[in-house]
C-alpha cells in the first residue's frame, strides 16, 4: 500500500469543473424536488409556548409546515453526540 498522508493527488475532476462542463449536486434538479429548511430558536434553553406558522403555510411554493407538534408520534430520534461539540 502506498503511502499517501502528505503525496498530493492529482485531481481528475478539476478542468470539467472549472470551466464549466461538469455538474454539481446542486445542479441536478428531478422532478418533484422539494427543499427543507429547519428553524431554530435564537434563544438557547428557551421555553417555546406558541409557533404562528400560518404566514409560513400560506407562502407560495411551501408544501408543508411541521412543528414538534406535528411530529410527536415520532417519538425521540436518536442523535450520535458530536465529540468537538461540548
Amino acid at each position: 500500500m502506498a503511502l499517501l498522508v502528505g503525496q498530493p493527488i492529482r485531481r481528475v475532476e478539476d478542468p470539467r469543473l472549472v470551466s464549466g462542463r461538469g455538474a454539481y449536486v446542486e445542479d441536478i434538479q428531478p422532478a418533484g424536488l422539494l427543499y427543507l429548511a429547519f428553524v431554530r430558536s435564537p434563544y438557547p434553553a428557551a421555553r417555546i409556548v406558541s409557533i404562528d406558522v400560518a404566514a409560513a403555510r400560506q407562502a407560495r411554493g411551501v408544501v408543508a409546515v411541521l412543528t414538534g407538534d406535528d411530529i410527536a408520534s415520532v417519538g425521540d430520534v436518536p442523535s450520535i453526540p458530536l465529540p468537538f461539540a461540548d
